[in-house]
């Protein structure tokens, strides 16, 4: 009892004596006790009733104590202040329990038999997280902290939980089940956010079934018109609505799914590196200031089908060897520019697919990325004009633009907030630019948007032998998790700042960040 009156009395000194810590606000937000708002600077590029940061007055923002680190029975002492690693690798293993392929990776894509079961999963997770859970008219998953005041506009975290064929679990998982893992920490702490807080769970980021990718994001913002939706198929020509109808929603409420202008206070996502540069240089973390540019094109070659036996070489239009011609050509095109441009041909498909059948289409997407965006676009234009001189030839041709997104800068004072969290919990960490297209790309032009990374071992992704470990996985929700806290200027309630009501908290430790 003594012992607890003692840890006690030391929280309640902690709060009251801290002078002053930044909290982000935006122009509809919080001010300082008494009314009295503090002067506000622009976000560049970003327009709307949110755009403006505020530092005011707020609780105490406490530096990393080493003494207080969690212990896992895994791995020994690690730097993780207040995610449970546990937890979280149980959430990340009970998640890839649905796919497709068992034993040959995950496989989970979007409004399948798994995603259902992947999503039912989720909406648990967040129920015991107590979470007020949601499906919108698309298949996003929301899970909300209510705020002090509802009528903020939230801030989102999350990713997405749709999968590339035979990919690895930590993919968008690891981003969904960061924002959950935050959302127990706020629970446990009994911590109440001035603003809503929703951890949303997106569905296909991939593409892998209908194309294009980044389809929640395009959705929610309205980059990606709903009237289009009924165009859109995957590669057994089932219609996304006709998906999204045998999935159990309603095809003609596609347009509620879409956010307005101004409803998102800002937007946070964790994704793992996908790459082997936090790895090598023994880092926890990454704080990403921009993303690449990307495109996708869908281009289709048509030939003439012909019996494989009887129609001379001199004869013949043969769509796939129209196709090699163009694809031996297109590596050279991103060598050649230079400026960290990459391109890459992952689909191809041969029609009528006989093997004594000479192929009458081919069909193939080329995927191109580079940091400029002017860079994009000439490589884009070059594969253009090498697709056209095909109809030389005697092929017809075709592009279609599947996804244009321009380079993205996330915004510089989000960045500051990670960044100065990472440094208080004595964590190692660079910036980044981002060479892989997420959520955040296209979140950030609707509401200030932050991205971190955690590292990926061996720099392995889209492949069964992904893998982050689960301590490297909660120090980047430590990250998140009192980002979050100071974002939202999270307030504990009295009643839960107890270790006995939570279970939770270590002597000496405060439960606010």
């Amino acid at each position: 009892m003594r012992a607890w009156i003692a840890w006690f009395s030391r929280a309640l000194i902690r709060r009251e004596t801290c002078s002053s810590r930044a909290i982000l606000a935006f122009s509809d937000g919080l001010h300082e006790p008494g009314g009295r708002s503090k002067s506000a600077s622009k976000i560049p590029g970003f327009e709307g009733p949110h755009a403006a940061f505020t530092t005011v007055s707020g609780p105490c923002d406490h530096e990393w104590d080493p003494t207080l680190e969690r212990k896992s029975a895994r791995r020994g002492p690690v730097m993780t202040r207040f995610a449970n690693a546990d937890r979280i690798g149980s959430m990340i293993d009970g998640l890839d329990r649905f796919t497709a392929t068992p034993g040959q990776g995950t496989t989970r894509a979007t409004f399948s038999a798994e995603f259902r079961q992947g999503s039912d999963y989720l909406r648990e997770r967040m129920q015991e997280a107590g979470l007020i859970v949601r499906e919108d008219a698309v298949g996003n998953l929301f899970g909300r902290i209510e705020g002090r005041d509802p009528t903020l506009a939230p801030i989102i975290v999350g990713s997405h939980f749709d999968s590339v064929p035979h990919g690895g679990k930590f993919d968008g998982p690891a981003g969904v089940i960061a924002g959950i893992e935050a959302a127990f920490l706020f629970q446990e702490q009994g911590l109440i956010p001035a603003r809503p807080i929703e951890i949303i769970a997106m569905i296909e980021e991939e593409g892998a079934r209908f194309g294009g990718g980044l389809m929640a994001s395009r959705l929610l913002t309205g980059k990606l018109d709903t009237a289009t939706l009924v165009d859109i198929h995957d590669g057994d020509g089932v219609s996304f609505l006709d998906a999204l109808r045998d999935y159990g929603l309603d095809p003609e409420r596609v347009q509620e799914a879409v956010l307005e202008p101004g409803s998102v206070h800002a937007f946070l996502e964790l994704h793992i590196e996908q790459g082997p540069v936090l790895e090598a240089h023994g880092e926890d973390v990454a704080i990403i200031d921009r993303i690449v540019g990307q495109t996708e094109i869908d281009v289709t070659i048509r030939g003439r089908a012909g019996h494989a036996g009887t129609t001379p070489m001199t004869a013949r239009h043969d769509a796939l060897a129209g196709a090699v011609s163009i694809l031996s050509q297109l590596p050279d095109l991103a060598r050649d520019i230079g400026h960290e441009a990459v391109l890459t041909v992952g689909k191809l498909k041969v029609k009528p697919g006989g093997s004594n059948v000479i192929p009458e289409e081919v069909e193939f997407t080329v995927d191109i990325r580079a940091p400029e965006e002017e860079v994009v676009r000439g490589l884009l234009d070059q594969t253009r004009a090498i697709v056209a001189r095909a109809e030389t030839q005697g092929y017809e041709t075709e592009i279609a633009e599947q996804l244009y997104a321009s380079p993205v800068l996330l915004s510089p004072e989000i960045h500051a907030v990670l960044s100065k969290h990472v440094v208080s919990l004595g964590l190692k960490s660079r910036s980044m630019v981002s060479g892989a297209g997420h959520d955040a790309m296209i979140m950030a032009d609707f509401a200030p948007t932050g991205l971190i990374f955690v590292p990926s071992r061996g720099g392995i992704s889209h492949a069964p032998e992904e893998w982050t470990d689960y301590d490297q996985l909660a120090r980047g929700v430590d990250v998140v998790f009192r980002t979050l806290c100071e974002m939202s200027d999270a307030r504990a309630q009295p009643s839960c700042r107890s270790a006995g009501a939570t279970g939770s908290l270590r002597a000496g430790q405060s439960p606010l960040p």
